[in-house]
């Protein structure tokens, strides 16, 4: 479920859980959540994997390449870029090309991105990151924000009012009777 199709901002039940649980929703839905955490998650395999000594009956396999520093610095890099995507959404493109790229440059660098268990959670995050925007704000706020006292008229000069007016096929703009400007 995106943020676009769900319901914008859901009446629930009151209490110390129901408040807790609809502050959490509010912020998760104003920013990137499922991206920053699939983003964070991503890095935990590229990390873990050089540095393993993995055991398996009575044999231990050591994995550790030359690479181990590149896998160090892009799995931490991914979790800076989740938590980032998280605490500064007006980021998020740039967090989703740049975990997209990190996820592709780790195939090479940490034994195909943690075995795909780093690369794949890499991809979907960095596509979630670029792809996600903020919800509407509420229409009472937009409302308010309209008729605040104070404020410029929308059509405060010829041009902008000729702008509100449509066109029909073919039509020339005609400007305003001296009559009809504001």
């Amino acid at each position: 479920m995106s943020s676009a199709t769900v319901e914008a901002w859901p009446e629930g039940p009151a209490g110390l859980v129901g408040r807790t649980r609809r502050g959490f929703r509010t912020w998760r839905r104003t920013r990137p959540f499922w991206g920053g955490l699939l983003a964070m998650l991503a890095g935990v395999p590229i990390l873990y994997f050089p540095y393993a000594h993995l055991s398996l009956g009575g044999l231990t396999v050591a994995m550790s390449t030359t690479a181990g520093a590149g896998s160090l610095i892009i799995g931490l890099m991914l979790m800076v870029l989740g938590l980032t995507a998280w605490f500064q959404p007006m980021v998020r493109i740039f967090c989703g090309v740049a975990t997209t790229i990190l996820a592709l440059i780790s195939i090479p660098v940490s034994n195909l991105g943690g075995f795909g268990l780093g690369l794949f959670p890499g991809l979907v995050a960095g596509g979630l990151l670029v792809s996600w925007a903020p919800l509407q704000a509420r229409p009472e706020a937009a409302e308010q924000a309209a008729a605040a006292p104070g404020e410029a008229p929308a059509a405060a000069l010829p041009a902008q009012a000729a702008a509100e007016q449509p066109l029909e096929y073919g039509a020339a703009p005609r400007p305003a009777a001296e009559g009809e400007q504001q």
